[in-house]
């Protein structure tokens, strides 16, 4: 019904910028919160940051400052802006949509994960 599709991964140097997108597709009638998600290999995955339908947002604390994420809702996509990057945020980063689709359910949608490597 709803596929994501994620792109802006990839090698960078500490200190380094990355731009990750998610565009969202198929039967949506409202995307509500957007958020991404990170896991690092032999690590939980986690929460890296949220935003709502209204643009608030949220971040784990060990990004806050570092790490900006926004959405354009017209087009259904979501960026997250990684500046300053640590060999820590090493891990594949995931996006999720909590999305209304036209058949009248909502659901959680996942995208299948872009790889972030960030070399010291």
């Amino acid at each position: 019904q709803v596929q994501l599709v994620e792109s802006g991964g990839g090698l960078v140097q500490a200190g380094g910028s990355l731009r990750l997108s998610c565009a969202a597709s198929g039967s949506i009638f409202v995307v509500n919160a957007m958020a991404w998600y990170r896991q690092a290999p032999g690590k939980q995955r986690e929460l890296v940051a949220a935003i709502t339908s209204g643009g608030t947002t949220n971040y784990t604390d060990s990004v806050k400052g570092r790490f900006t994420i926004s959405r354009r809702n017209g087009a259904n996509t979501m960026y997250l802006q990684m500046n300053s990057l640590k060999p820590e945020d090493t891990a594949v980063y995931y996006c999720t949509d909590n999305v209304f689709v036209l058949q009248g359910t909502v659901d959680d949608y996942w995208g299948q994960g872009t790889q972030v490597t960030v070399s010291s």
